[in-house]
């Protein structure tokens, strides 16, 4: 049976606990001190895109792209994941000229997100780079620039994305909300697209509860 810590080890633990969150959420907060008229820019194209907003990356960015795709479609821009290994092996045809290839890239080298990005410009879709490195490959070759920033100590090691995850969250959250606000998303218009579970229920309860 596997031992509890002692209760010196224990203290020392909930210490390391709170010091990894309190850095955390002083990375998150540093993420409003970086927002500037790019994100103007940024929020402009994803409002008129006539078709999907296509969101790819790389490793935990990839993780990170599903979760703000699905985060767009629910607040009212079309959205979807997608995976740079699967457009390099014929996916890409899925892309065209009203989309917007929305990618989520620390460093911007990775060779098959890039690699997808020049397929995407090619097919005509308009190319936002959600990353710290506005002078890399994948920033060359954007339409716009999300510049998002983590100090390095945020991250064990400065690369296991873990604070840094967050940060790349938080700005797809700001996206979100922006989004939902100009095109006056209501609670209504997320009810019908969201009709299960404990969510779909409680909508379901207000809307009988008006009058």
């Amino acid at each position: 049976m596997t031992q509890l810590p002692s209760a010196e080890r224990a203290s020392d633990l909930l210490a390391r606990a709170r010091q990894v969150i309190e850095r955390e959420a002083q990375a998150v907060r540093a993420l409003a001190d970086q927002l500037d008229e790019s994100l103007v820019r940024v929020v402009d194209l994803l409002l008129h895109c006539r078709g999907h907003v296509l969101v790819t990356g790389a490793g935990t960015s990839q993780a990170m792209a599903r979760r703000f795709a699905h985060l767009l479609s629910c607040s009212g821009t079309p959205a979807l994941p997608f995976d740079a290994g699967d457009g390099l092996h014929g996916g890409a045809g899925a892309i065209t000229p009203d989309d917007v290839l929305f990618v989520i890239s620390k460093g911007g080298q990775s060779a098959e997100i890039n690699q997808l990005v020049q397929i995407a410009r090619q097919r005509g879709a308009t190319i936002v780079a959600q990353t710290e490195a506005p002078e890399s490959p994948l920033g060359q070759m954007s339409d716009a620039i999300f510049p998002v920033r983590a100090g390095a100590e945020v991250d064990p090691y400065g690369m296991i994305a873990t604070g840094s995850s967050l940060v790349n969250g938080a700005a797809g959250d700001v996206l979100c909300v922006l989004l939902l606000e100009l095109r006056g998303y209501s609670l209504a218009d997320f009810g019908q697209t969201h009709p299960a579970g404990a969510v779909g229920q409680k909508l379901a309860q207000a809307e009988e509860k008006q009058p």
